[in-house]
């Protein structure tokens, strides 16, 4: 059964309440989230935007009370939608003045400021802008918070673990199918188009990860691919995708033998 689409605003209100505990015990004042896991995780701001570059997005996460958005305006209405009520917006692009002044307004108050500067995270604005914000809240101690964040978005509530279940489903289903929609002659690429075409036509909502090797009796690489090459008798091909539905993926590979 396909889950239902988002989470209920008590979930959001869980999922806060626990990292402003964690926040309360690191005397930490606010977060500041800017990519879009942690954004959609705390906002439930779920767009393709994401793929401008053009574009910063900040989520202010404060000691008490709901995130606060701060954020270009093109994206107004998709916040409006979620379960915040504070939404602040600039006309976006201004390279000289992104979002920054507004979000060190919202900021200057704070003593200090979590933020993802550890391992597997990244800041999703131009470090100029970063340095920039740094000289408006010159009153402000920037600590690591991504263990903070890590310590809770790694253990999954019921509604993420359905989510994640169907996207697995969906996507074991495609492979099971993959031998009756390939046929022999077919290149890695359009094994791979095959597949990926079931699965969209399954339920999920893309796949924007998956990858091919193949070669007698077995593969070099895992992590490129696919290409024109097509297997013979012998080879061994691996096929490892990341389907992805309402924001949650699969991640496993199987392996055919020709």
């Amino acid at each position: 059964m396909e889950p239902p689409r988002g989470f209920s605003v008590e979930e959001f209100e869980t999922r806060t309440a626990a990292v402003q505990a964690e926040m309360a015990a690191a005397e930490i004042d606010a977060l500041l989230l800017t990519t879009e896991p942690e954004v959609r995780y705390f906002s439930g701001f779920l767009s393709q935007f994401w793929e401008s570059p053009t574009r910063p997005w900040f989520l202010v996460v404060p000691a008490a009370g709901k995130p606060i958005a701060v954020v270009p305006e093109i994206g107004a209405a998709g916040f409006v939608a979620t379960w915040l009520d504070d939404i602040r917006t600039w006309p976006a692009p201004r390279p000289e003045d992104d979002g920054i002044s507004l979000l060190a307004e919202l900021l200057k108050p704070c003593r200090r400021l979590g933020v993802q500067l550890g391992h597997e995270s990244h800041l999703r604005m131009p470090m100029g802008d970063f340095a920039n914000l740094g000289e408006q809240i010159t009153q402000t101690e920037i600590t690591d918070a991504t263990d903070i964040l890590r310590r809770q978005m790694v253990v999954k509530s019921d509604a993420e673990i359905a989510k994640i279940r169907h996207a697995c489903q969906i996507a074991s289903e495609g492979f099971i199918a993959l031998p009756d929609k390939a046929t022999m002659g077919d290149s890695e690429r359009d094994v791979c188009r095959k597949l990926r075409l079931d699965i969209i036509a399954r339920g999920a909502d893309s796949v924007p990860y998956m990858v091919a090797g193949s070669g007698p009796g077995g593969y070099d690489n895992i992590i490129m691919g696919p290409t024109d090459r097509v297997p013979d008798p012998g080879d061994i091909l691996i096929i490892d995708t990341g389907a992805r539905y309402d924001g949650y993926f699969c991640d496993f590979d199987r392996n055919f033998a020709f």
